[in-house]
């Protein structure tokens, strides 16, 4: 953070200093939410959350090394006392940015792909000048003026992630630390309950371009009608990226390799370069183009750009993480978030890296999807149970529709097999029935693994596909039904939303303690 002192901070936040604090008191040090990130010199901002209050570890973060505590109310710590920290924070981040001049201001937003394209900018950024970038999904309006408060006067480039969870978001975000690039990625189905409907998500999102000067540029999705649609939001030049011939800056002649990494032609204005992508999955294109359009705008060759985003791998945890255990046991932790679309991108790319596999993948129920819960949900269901897997486990509530979908899709799957197995374990109707079954073969069937894990399914020839659907209540039972399934060689995908925490899945599968 630039140097700043409390007076100072007390000003620009409408706070009043405590009787302790001392006014000339300078903040060097990053501004946090988490005492146990404090550093010497650092500024604790005391934010009341749904379990936890911050205030109650203000005197420990002065203890350790804080100059003052931004709270709401008095606390036995120097402090400034302002209406509401998350305000206080937002006002103090904008006179940061405000005071950076120099800093080139990248706003990245999407239905689906943020982090891993913020990453991939932030790459290119880094060969260009010094870098700030939000660690993870820092994304909203505590997350956003953090990661602008650790920018200082040596910083070039800002490269934000901006979410919403309603229309009004963005903009507000974009207020904070007005971006002079910003990039859409695509208008999808996440928090569509929130929304109503895919319009009103594209609403929200066209608010980074409409927050763009005339002298800016907006990196727009030229594959996504609804991003297409957003250049007329705009004053700011249109930079296109995307497979489709009018695209700016496309990729041309993709081809993916046995584990589902795309290689293909970078096209510019100004030449192409050959890439290969470390990243698995044909939706990782998409995240690189709009990358490399940016890099291409802020100017660096096309076969910089080419090498590097070759050279990518995840920076941010949980997202398409491919490992291998000493037993050829092949894990993919995509397990951060999920949403229709990303979910449908995650299966193609198991089917890609697993084939000629047993694949297995836990999942749990979409949450956020309004009305269309049941439907969405008994969707992805279906596109589990018939994407060829030999194991499906689904964690946690809610998980109905997914499991009649998945049994639905299997049922459909094994009626065109000419020799089909059933699961070998007791079946329950009590959580999905299954659908009536076909005269032969036998329809799969789902169990639930309360008390002891399923056993493994039997090898199977290619002509008869099988899966068995097991449901668990918690990451922790995934990760002991998919032990006593998995054998060296296979796949796995874990996938979920945030809230179920299907990461500790992979975590323990990976022979790691839960996280």
């Amino acid at each position: 953070m630039i140097p700043m002192p409390l007076a100072r901070i007390a000003e620009i936040t409408s706070g009043a200093l405590s009787g302790t604090a001392d006014p000339r008191a300078v903040v060097r040090g990053p501004v946090v939410t988490d005492s146990r990130a404090v550093e010497p010199g650092s500024l604790f901002v005391a934010i009341r959350g749904e379990r936890v209050d911050g205030h109650d570890f203000a005197a420990e973060a002065v203890r350790s090394g804080a100059v003052a505590v931004l709270a709401a109310r008095p606390v036995e710590a120097p402090s400034i006392i302002v209406p509401d920290p998350v305000t206080a924070l937002a006002d103090l981040a904008s006179v940061v940015a405000a005071s950076l001049p120099a800093a080139t201001v990248v706003g990245v937003t999407g239905s689906a792909g943020k982090t891993t394209t913020k990453d991939l900018i932030g790459r290119l950024t880094e060969l260009a000048g010094p870098t700030i970038a939000p660690v993870g999904s820092y994304n909203n309006e505590i997350g956003h003026p953090l990661t602008v408060l650790r920018a200082d006067a040596d910083t070039r480039y800002l490269v934000l992630e901006l979410s919403a969870r309603n229309t009004g978001h963005i903009a507000f975000l974009a207020r904070i630390a007005p971006p002079s690039i910003g990039v859409v990625l695509n208008v999808g189905t996440a928090h569509l309950g929130v929304f109503g409907g895919k319009e009103a998500i594209a609403k929200a999102k066209g608010e980074l371009v409409e927050a763009l000067p005339s002298g800016g540029v907006a990196v727009l999705n030229h594959d996504d009608p609804l991003v297409r649609e957003m250049a007329s939001r705009t004053s700011a030049r249109v930079t296109w990226f995307g497979e489709s011939p009018d695209a700016h800056v496309r990729a041309v002649d993709v081809v993916l390799d046995p584990s589902g990494r795309a290689s293909f032609t970078l096209v510019t204005p100004s030449g192409s370069a050959p890439v290969s992508l470390s990243l698995y999955g044909r939706h990782s294109v998409s995240n690189v183009l709009a990358a490399a359009a940016v890099g291409w705008e802020l100017g660096l060759p096309v076969a910089t750009i080419a090498r590097e985003l070759s050279a990518a791998e995840p920076r941010s945890r949980w997202r398409m993480e491919v490992t291998e255990r000493p037993d050829g046991v092949t894990v993919v932790n995509d397990a951060y978030n999920a949403n229709p679309d990303s979910m449908r991108a995650a299966f193609s790319a198991l089917e890609s890296l697993g084939r000629g596999r047993r694949r297995f993948a836990v999942i749990a129920a979409l949450r956020e999807l309004g009305d269309d819960s049941p439907a969405l949900n008994e969707e992805l269901g279906r596109l589990a149970g018939g994407s060829g897997l030999t194991g499906l486990v689904v964690a946690g509530p809610d998980a109905e529709p997914v499991l009649q979908g998945a049994l639905s899709a299997a049922a459909s799957t094994a009626s065109t097999a000419s020799t089909v197995s059933t699961a070998s374990t007791a079946a329950t109707a009590a959580e999905a029935p299954a659908p009536a079954a076909p005269t032969a073969p036998t329809a799969p069937t789902v169990s639930t693994a309360a008390e002891a894990p399923a056993p493994a399914p039997a090898a199977l020839p290619d002509y008869a596909p099988r899966v068995e659907v097991v449901h668990v209540p918690d990451a922790q039972a995934a990760a002991t039904q998919l032990t006593a399934w998995l054998r060296p060689g296979d796949v796995v995908l874990v996938k979920g939303p945030r809230a179920m925490g299907l990461e500790r899945t992979a975590a323990l599968l990976l022979g790691g303690a839960a996280q």
